[in-house]
């Protein structure tokens, strides 16, 4: 930052409050003290005439203005940095900086390998996981106040992507469910089994909800939850039964007594791709972070 044009330099100050909500972890991302980093801040809150970031307990958060205006600092910083050919530089070993990615929980276990091998690499960094929206948003904008979403096509994002990895869709149930005894089960006893579904919310159906929906099979629900991960230890001992990618019951089926069996109907693939806004292109911290998951999906490094 030093030796940049100063307005510049309160942007990039500007940043990083913003996205680290943290004066102290926003001067350690771009090699500031603590006192030139709150001198910034006075700054921008005699700029802006709004505080920016109120203390809340021992943390800060964002006013209402500061969330509305990040996305566009978020933007606009890199274009700018990049006609002065001042792009911000990226140092994984000393870096402090926090990654926002929307997902569910699902895709936060099976992007582990991912994160154990950032942390690796870059010890300082921290990932923020954050819930999918529920509620149709705009997508444009949640990918400007993030650096990720993790999730399957077919839910209105238009944004560059790498797929992550494919999963298959199959029945769970607990082991001594006798419905599944012969090793499967046919559609009719599917849908008169009890059913349990996981509801990521109106802003995200499933590719499985809509092959189900297209085949006009329409299971007795029983049970709704908001998470994947809890589906096994709710169907443990019980004759629920529910659809979920086979990569839940592999690695929970021995603790849980959930097996999988194949659906009574023809299922696509759950294919999950990790999208960012093209206005983090020239991020070279998002550069690097996208090149560690292109590598480790070339490499199957995200296989169960």
């Amino acid at each position: 930052m030093a030796g940049g044009d100063p307005d510049l330099n309160l942007l990039v100050a500007l940043r990083a409050l913003l996205e680290e909500a943290n004066v102290t972890h926003a001067g350690e991302r771009i090699g500031l003290g603590q006192s030139t980093m709150s001198a910034a801040l006075s700054r921008l809150r005699t700029l802006f005439q709004d505080e920016l970031l109120v203390r809340i307990g021992r943390d800060y958060e964002l006013t209402p203005l500061a969330r509305q205006i990040l996305p566009q600092v978020q933007l606009t910083l890199p274009l700018v940095a990049q006609a002065l050919g001042q792009e911000e530089s990226f140092a994984p070993a000393t870096s402090r900086r926090t990654f926002g990615i929307q997902l569910s929980d699902y895709g936060a276990v099976e992007l582990r390998p991912l994160f154990a091998l950032a942390q690796a690499a870059a010890p300082g960094i921290r990932f923020d996981y954050l819930r999918l929206p529920t509620e149709p948003t705009d997508a444009d904008r949640d990918l400007l106040a993030h650096d990720f979403v993790v999730a399957a096509p077919g839910i209105g994002i238009e944004a560059a992507s790498m797929e992550l990895f494919r999963d298959d869709y199959v029945v769970i149930a607990a082991r001594d469910n006798p419905v599944i005894a012969d090793g499967g089960l046919t559609v009719a006893q599917f849908v008169a089994s009890p059913f349990i579904r996981c509801d990521f919310g109106r802003a995200h159906v499933t590719p499985i909800e809509r092959t189900m929906d297209e085949l006009a099979i329409r299971p007795r629900t029983r049970v709704t939850t908001s998470t994947l991960l809890s589906i096994p230890l709710i169907i443990s001992g019980t004759d629920l039964i529910g659809v979920v990618p086979s990569r839940l019951v592999e690695r929970n089926g021995e603790v849980t007594g959930t097996v999988a069996v194949p659906t009574p109907f023809p299922t696509v693939e759950l294919i999950q791709r990790l999208w960012w806004h093209p206005a983090h292109a020239h991020d070279a911290g998002h550069a690097w972070l996208r090149g560690l998951a292109a590598q480790m999906a070339e490499t199957g490094g995200l296989a169960a």
